[in-house]
């Protein structure tokens, strides 16, 4: 079958003159952004090889984050799916453009619940026109599920953060059996942790907590010849086709153990290839393969399965690298204590990259930044590695317009300084989070990880404290000495943004009567909120009421810094101390609730700017170009434009993992 999404000639043109549309579609609260490969045909033919292989690598994974989000995601995707490629009725219909509109969010969010609010999709069609669609079509699916996909009791929140719900009782994550509890997790991990271990493997990491039948819980493991063994079969295929490609000794025995470590599925074995992929600097491809972060576990132990095909952006990266030179400067200026500060920070390194493919829990949606890897030791020992997405904020940017800005900024001179300043300012601020924040500072001896003192608040409290590395030192003269922005007023413009959305804009994410799940989320509101309560009696952030809006306008920029670097202090003390106590009253009391008449006034705004607040992307095609005898003598690339046919194209080529119905 060829691809289904291949450009029109005319959408070939205009690429080849260099005009692009960034905007695909939008539909409910989402909109599809395409993103361009800058430089792919400068690479080598051999380069160009080492980036299809891993992008397929990738791909072929990408069933296991739909099955992870939820048990019978991969059923409900199969059979919604078979309805979109065969039905040949009505397709004008209320009912019909409702049903596809539910089937794009599900494609979106890889699952049936949203991926950023973790809450339930509810189809607004009817159960009897979803009944007639599965018949007139001859789609199979369970009854059972079709109850649960139609009643909003079952099953509600992919990720329940709310310990009185029950961390696991209250989520439908699949990560664990869904009668397994939180109690029976923490006394399983405690046996088989050594509280005195130097270098403790990530437990739980690839594994799925499941009930045996006296009663007891153990791990069933990601691993070929284990769980998930059809989709990591081919995640290693390609992977091995990747080591005969590599660019280098070091990226080729990096690889290598990547695929050990898919075969054995040891966790040791994880641990030796993120010293040696953190290790393996050099070359100009990279990638992120494997089961990474863990914020769609509620007890933060299990990976997300996610995959980013990088090619440095060497222009930018030289611009950046700046940053990591100069790691030690900024820790040993830190607010925080001196007990908490790094004494030699160690092999921080920094790029700038342009994807080239995503899959798993980075496509569609998608960070911009990423800093690995995650083992507080190996970070510590043998350093990590942060990349900024160029093309992807790019690709935000384009099909961003300045409406958002317009309307929650209250001044000319702000929103004159954002147009001037914003892009700089965020490229700024990802970087010093992912570089010096998430790089700074260390634990106390004897304190467990973050994740074991932290628990449910662990993942909000450490990017709220990589957010406010950044912020504290966006207003630090030393940026403007090192060159990397021209003044003052870039660091302002970062903090009129920060305060904006985090007591604003953000709150168009959330549906009405909500409050705050997601970790990034709390981070920011916490950050913002903390910020303006503990700087009211100065007045240095003032809330303004201009006809009827509500703006948050900075009076005082260099006391804002002085509060960003008091809480700075206090969040590493949380982390370092593992303080969970603090660190819950501090996320509970400023990151969790909402103001509900000013997240409705924020809708109402927002709602007239038909802007969707979130959005994420249609992947380029890689296609190999062959000769007579079948070799491969090029890799071409091509940039389709339909959402819906992409999703098909990779249900058809990419489906791997038998369905539960």
């Amino acid at each position: 079958m060829g691809w289904a999404c291949q450009p029109t000639k005319e959408e070939a043109k205009k690429v080849e003159n260099g005009e692009f549309n960034y905007l695909s579609e939008q539909f409910a609260d989402l909109k599809i952004i395409r993103y361009r490969i800058p430089g792919f045909d400068h690479l080598t033919l051999q380069q160009k090889k080492l980036v299809y292989y891993l992008s397929q690598a990738g791909l072929s994974g990408r069933d296991i984050i739909w099955d992870q989000n939820y048990r019978f995601n991969l059923a409900i995707r199969h059979a919604l799916e078979h309805v979109v490629r065969n039905y040949q009725g009505d397709k004008t219909s209320a009912e019909w453009n409702d049903f596809m509109t539910y089937t794009k969010r599900i494609w979106f969010s890889n699952g049936i619940h949203h991926h950023y609010g973790m809450n339930k999709f509810i189809p607004t069609f009817g159960k009897e026109y979803f009944m007639s669609l599965l018949g007139d079509t001859k789609t199979e699916l369970n009854n059972n599920i079709i109850n649960i996909m139609f009643d909003p009791d079952k099953d509600v929140k992919k990720v329940n953060l709310d310990p009185h719900k029950g961390l696991l009782l209250g989520s439908a994550t699949n990560f664990y059996d869904p009668d397994v509890t939180a109690d029976e997790v923490d006394a399983f991990y405690t046996l088989k942790k050594n509280p005195n271990e130097q270098e403790p493997v990530a437990y739980g990491l690839n594994s799925k907590i499941v009930r045996n039948q006296d009663g007891s819980i153990s791990e069933r493991v990601w691993k070929v010849g284990g769980m998930y063994d059809k989709a990591l079969t081919h995640v290693v295929f390609w992977l091995r086709k990747a080591v005969s490609v590599a660019e280098n000794e070091a990226q080729k025995h990096a690889l290598e153990l990547l695929i050990e470590y898919y075969e054995t599925g040891d966790l040791k074995k994880w641990d030796e290839y993120n010293i040696a992929w953190a290790s393996a600097t050099n070359g100009d491809i990279d990638y992120i393969n494997g089961f990474v972060e863990v914020y769609n576990d509620p007890k933060g132990y299990r990976g997300s399965f996610e995959s980013i095909v990088e090619i440095n952006d060497f222009e930018a990266s030289e611009r950046m690298a700046t940053l990591a030179e100069n790691a030690q400067w900024f820790e040993d200026h830190s607010p925080i204590l001196p007990s908490h500060k790094k004494q030699h920070v160690v092999g921080v390194s920094y790029k700038v990259v342009n994807v080239a493919s995503e899959a798993g829990d980075a496509s569609p949606s998608t960070p911009i930044g990423v800093n690995l890897p995650n083992s507080n030791w190996i970070r510590v020992k043998y350093g990590s590695k942060s990349v900024s997405l160029g093309n992807i904020v790019a690709a935000y940017n384009e099909a961003r317009g300045p409406g958002l800005r317009n309307e929650f900024y209250a001044t000319d001179v702000l929103k004159q300084r954002a147009k001037k300043y914003g892009r700089l300012a965020g490229e700024l601020h990802t970087a010093m989070h992912e570089v010096i924040g998430h790089a700074s500072g260390q634990l106390e001896s004897g304190v467990g990880t973050p994740k074991e003192t932290l628990k449910n608040y662990a993942s909000a409290l450490e990017e709220g404290r990589a957010d406010l590395v950044a912020l504290y030192y966006l207003m630090d003269p030393k940026l403007v000495e090192l060159g990397l922005m021209p003044d003052l007023e870039v660091g302002k413009a970062a903090y009129d943004s920060y305060i904006t959305n985090g007591l604003l804009m953000q709150l168009r994410r959330i549906e009405p009567g909500h409050t705050i799940e997601e970790s990034h989320m709390r981070n920011r509101q916490m950050i913002a909120n903390w910020a303006y309560q503990h700087g009211l009696d100065e007045n240095v952030i003032e809330r303004e009421e201009i006809e009827g809006k509500t703006y948050f306008v900075i009076n005082d920029y260099t006391k804002l810094r002085v509060l960003f670097g008091e809480l700075l202090r206090e969040v590493q003390r949380i982390k370092s101390q593992g303080d969970y106590e603090a660190g819950k009253n501090l996320i509970e009391e400023y990151g969790v609730q909402v103001d509900q008449d000013l997240h409705n006034q924020v809708l109402d705004r927002v709602k007239a700017l038909n802007s969707a607040p979130y959005g994420g992307f249609i992947n380029p095609m890689l296609i190999p170009v062959t000769n007579d005898s079948g070799d491969t003598t090029d890799i071409k690339v091509e940039y389709p434009d339909n959402f819906t046919e992409q999703m098909l194209y990779y249900g058809d080529h990419y489906s791997y993992l038998p369905v539960k119905n």
